[in-house]
């Protein structure tokens, strides 16, 4: 075997050792670990590009696309590792399925970054759009703010407009009772400028002059609003000027565009569903051609291996058991002979100080108060 094929051996977690034994799946291992191996290539440039996109940093894109890259090559190596085939596939399957969910998950993962690369023109088409829209949203945002206090304004300068408008219909109506009067079609109806028709010019007269007052005291008000509501406005541009404008160029914005963009058009729609279809078919690849093979002498070889392992930790396992059980029932009966000597020395040694006692007794002769004391003495 070369040094290339030898590698992708390696990226597929397979042994060796047994591999020179089972020829005929050296180029199947080798096919799967290739897979493994452009995965981790692929996650590496997905990954460089995600942080490309945040930090604009050449250097920091590379490291962390390497560590990236390793990562998830690391997690693929486990997933297909893992796989042991046995002789039920309902059984191989269940073990396998919590791996193929673990390989979409990663395809998901690698494929979003390199879908956001293949549609960068029209992603950065589609944040101009956004921008926009944010700005436009900042802009109406900002102006209600000012908005509010201008409207009261404008309703203040309006019910001084509409002061004034009621003296100036008043004066008018006034001053069209005296012309009817004086040309007779009003009034008394007869053409004159008698003492009817001053009354009424006076009151038009007095009408006018309510008219100036109103005026001259409610006008300088109004312009006083008005220059209120220029310095607002003067306000208000000056922090639409210094405003700054959104700048949408982060990897959560492109994902924004990227599905704003689906939503719009069905071909990208599509052509997203489909690149993502490819890298979870890519990444669950070896996982299906080992659940879908027939055991090969490898998997044969690996299991006779593996058995082999299992009864010798068994057999010491249950001689180390053994070993345990037979030490403890020793400590077991060595304590209870133990035991059993002790109560039976005891018992001499007690039969002994009774006999003597007893014999003291015999050689001397007790009274009845010494007689009591010892038998309470002895019990």
């Amino acid at each position: 075997m070369n040094g290339l094929t030898s590698f992708f051996h390696f990226c597929a977690g397979a042994d060796k050792s047994i591999l020179k034994r089972t020829p005929t799946d050296v180029n199947k291992y080798a096919s799967i670990g290739a897979t493994v191996f452009f995965t981790g290539v692929f996650a590496a440039i997905a990954g460089g590009f995600a942080l490309f996109s945040v930090f604009k940093s050449v250097t920091i894109s590379i490291l962390f696309g390497v560590v990236w890259g390793l990562m998830i090559f690391n997690l693929d190596r486990y997933i297909v590792m893992s796989i042991k085939k046995k002789d039920n596939r309902w059984k191989e399957f269940g073990m396998a399925f919590p791996r193929l969910i673990l390989a979409i998950l990663i395809a998901f993962v690698i494929a979003k970054p390199l879908e956001l690369k293949l549609f960068e023109s029209e992603i950065n088409s589609e944040l101009v759009l956004m921008e926009q829209e944010r700005y436009k949203e900042q802009e109406q945002t900002l102006r209600g703010r000012f908005s509010p206090e201008v409207a009261n304004i404008k309703t203040d300068i309006q019910d001084l407009n509409s002061q004034i408008e009621a003296k100036r219909e008043k004066r008018n109506e006034l001053n069209q009772l005296a012309i009817q009067e004086a040309d007779g079609t009003g009034g008394s109806g007869q053409k004159n400028l008698g003492p009817i028709y001053k009354a009424k010019k006076n009151d038009a007269d007095l009408a006018q002059q309510e008219l100036d007052n109103t005026i001259a005291l409610l006008n300088p008000e109004i312009e006083s609003k008005r220059l209120q509501i220029k310095e607002i406005e003067s306000s208000m541009n000056a922090d639409l000027t210094a405003m700054d404008k959104v700048r949408l160029d982060g990897f959560a914005a492109r994902l924004d565009a990227l599905g704003s963009l689906g939503s719009k058009s069905s071909t990208i729609l599509w052509a997203s569903f489909f690149i993502t279809l490819l890298f979870i078919a890519i990444e669950t690849a070896p996982l299906f051609v080992k659940l879908i093979s027939e055991r090969s002498p490898y998997d044969y070889r690996l299991d006779q291996h593996e058995t082999l392992v299992s009864n010798i930790h068994s057999s010491y396992v249950n001689k180390l058991n053994s070993i345990t059980q037979n030490e403890n029932q020793f400590l077991k009966q060595t304590e209870r002979c133990q035991t059993l000597e002790a109560i039976a020395a005891e018992k001499e040694l007690i039969k002994k100080v009774i006999n003597t006692e007893i014999e003291l007794m015999k050689e001397k002769p007790l009274t009845w108060q010494e007689y009591r004391t010892q038998g309470r003495r002895f019990g």
